[in-house]
């Protein structure tokens, strides 16, 4: 598929930054961001303006443009599609790489001194703008809000923004009632000596009223925020969406959450403080517009306790996500059993498979829909790392090629991400020695002991020693966080080179990702993702009585042998996989049996047999 012609779209946007019609004063740089108002990862199509803006469709940017350059930032897990995606127009920054120049220093370099950036104070997080207004201003530059978005102005037939219906969830699914939580919420604000918190994050919303919705496509939230007092709850949204289960959930606890328009949030702010002389209690994560709303001096801008709270799953959740996995693992056994014989034939693409694996998925109990889009790739679109199969980009697949599937689901008790790499001819030694390296990685992770509140990126380099000796590695993150019946990807915790900012430590209860892989451009690609669950560690010490920790495997789904050089394997890990292998058959196969699924029941025995 050719790249987008943004050439156009450029040129409007640029007559817009002089056009003082609609900005504070004349640009010479507009920044546009790939989140929304509440710093979403994943966006409703209303907007995705810097995908509209640069043709880049990946979930990670930013886009910076002067009025004679424009350039693209994003991560390695992006580089292959951004260059495929965007013209001759853009300019690929690829983050992570040492002479890659930040979006500050390059914005410096590019304009003259004195000039203006303008960027939506919606679209930017407050800490974010911050950092980024000191360093333009030490070189003379200045960065200001611009209350009309200006892609907006140019976009036309710009999708109009979802009010889905809006539903209340269980307890017996949450395990925390509403009024519990919001207890638990305002015991952090009497610590703050604070009157009010402002919630902003979607799933922060949904988490903590026990409500879920689907505004946005594979993420069970709605478009809203929320205001906790030291008396008073509220929810600000558009009252419409809310079904009568809902509102009747909202109002039926003493707690009597009082709902008002989305809109007006920012009238409500400016009048409690006005009414009240307290602190309050504002995320860093917030947007720079909603941040400025409260006084510097009034502001308490730190990591939002419900994001920790949300991580930490309790004993109803941890249940549910580990029984939402073995239903998920029993529909990915009849899909693997099911493309086995399918792939010979050459009758199923990337598409019709991908298809095919969620009707196997919609067959489950509690099922809801897919946590995101399943990237189902053969061959060199395996290689594209967060690759999304197009009718353009439909490859066939085979018994030549290797095939990555990453894909999860969304079920009422939790929210699942499994990636397994298989082939169904014969592979190449090269492909099996990067495969069992990755498996080496994966393990050498899932089986670690570490100390209690240890930051997660302390355990990246565990994952990729196998693939450092021989000078291969992975551009992605090596685990993140996971929500129970929300966001796939959940901070605020993570595994990877970098350091997650707001990582409050790794602790018992968590859920995090463990997927280390290989990525030959153009030919292949290789992932293992297990989703683990953070457990108390037996071990013989206890150094300073800090308490130490393990991972417990919590995706059960078999991991190719065909693809495995044994080898290359110890003694401990051949043992780790025979034993995950007997578990996965313990655990899944008597649920395909009871469904009658006497094929998938087989390949499963099969798939699960032990190595020597």
């Amino acid at each position: 598929m050719a790249p987008k012609s943004t050439t156009q779209l450029l040129k409007n946007l640029r007559l817009l930054m002089k056009n003082t019609n609609h900005v504070p004063q004349a640009l010479n740089a507009y920044i546009v961001p790939s989140g929304d108002a509440h710093q979403s990862e994943y966006i409703a199509p209303c907007d995705t303006r810097r995908a509209f803006i640069s043709g880049f469709q990946g979930s990670a940017g930013t886009a910076i443009i002067t009025e004679t350059a424009a350039a693209l930032w994003t991560d390695g897990r992006y580089y292959l599609q951004a260059t495929q995606e965007m013209d001759d127009n853009w300019t690929l920054m690829k983050q992570g790489l040492p002479n890659t120049p930040t979006e500050a220093k390059w914005i410096c370099q590019s304009l003259g001194l004195g000039s203006v950036v303008g960027a939506d104070p919606y679209l930017l997080e407050a800490d974010r703008w911050e950092e980024l207004a000191r360093e333009l201003q030490a070189s003379g530059h200045s960065l200001i809000p611009v209350p009309e978005n200006l892609v907006d102005l140019i976009w036309e037939e710009r999708p109009s923004r979802p009010a889905q219906p809006i539903v209340p969830l269980e307890v017996k699914f949450t395990g925390l009632g509403m009024m519990e939580k919001v207890e638990s919420l305002r015991e952090k604000l009497r610590e703050e000596n604070s009157f009010m918190i402002i919630i902003t994050a979607l799933d922060e919303v949904a988490y903590l009223y026990n409500l879920r919705g689907s505004d946005i496509e594979y993420n069970p939230v709605f478009f809203s925020y929320a205001v906790v007092t030291v008396n008073e709850a509220y929810l600000f949204v558009n009252e419409a969406q809310l079904t009568s289960s809902a509102v009747n959930s909202l109002i039926a606890t003493e707690l009597q959450v009082i709902v008002k328009p989305y809109e007006k949030l920012e009238a409500f702010i400016e009048e409690q403080l006005s009414h009240n002389s307290g602190r309050v209690w504002v995320s860093n994560h917030a947007s720079q517009a909603i941040m400025k709303l409260v006084p510097k001096e009034r502001r308490i801008s730190k990591l939002s306790p419900i994001a920790v709270a949300k991580a930490l799953k309790n004993d109803t959740e941890i249940r549910g996500m580990e029984n939402a996995h073995i239903r998920d693992a029993a529909a990915l056994c009849q899909y693997f059993s099911w493309l086995e014989k399918e792939a010979p034939k050459g009758t199923q693409t990337e598409i019709s498979a991908a298809d095919q694996l969620q009707k196997f998925r919609e067959e489950q109990e509690d099922m809801v829909g897919l946590s995101f889009s399943t990237i189902s790739s053969v061959g060199p679109n395996a290689s594209i790392i967060h690759y999304h199969p197009t009718p353009e980009t439909d490859r066939t697949i085979t018994s030549e090629e290797i095939y990555l599937c990453d894909s999860g689901g969304q079920y009422k008790d939790g929210t699942t991400d499994v990636t397994r790499t298989m082939h169904f001819g014969t592979p190449s030694k090269f492909e099996q020695e990067c495969y069992t390296r990755v498996l080496k990685g994966m393990i050498s992770m899932a089986t670690c002991n570490f100390p209690s509140k240890i930051k997660g990126n302390c355990l990246d380099t565990l994952a990729r020693k196998a693939l450092w000796d021989v000078g291969l590695d992975y551009g992605h993150g090596t685990g993140h966080g996971i929500g129970m019946y929300l966001n796939v990807h959940e901070g605020p915790m993570g595994v990877s080179w970098r350091p997650y900012p707001d990582d409050p430590g790794l602790q018992e209860g968590m859920f995090l990702s463990d997927e280390p892989g290989y990525y030959e451009d153009g030919k292949f690609g290789i992932r293992i993702e297990n989703i683990v669950r953070i457990v108390k560690a037996n071990t013989p010490y206890n150094h300073r009585n800090r308490g130490f920790l393990t991972f417990k495997l919590v995706t059960l789904v078999p991991i190719q042998t065909k693809l495995v050089d044994p080898s290359m394997l110890n003694r401990e890990e051949i043992d780790w996989l025979n034993a995950y292998h007997t578990e996965t058959r313990e655990k899944v196969g008597p649920l395909l049996l009871a469904k009658g699924h006497k094929d998938s029941y087989d390949w499963l025995v099969r798939e699960t047999q032990p190595i020597g």
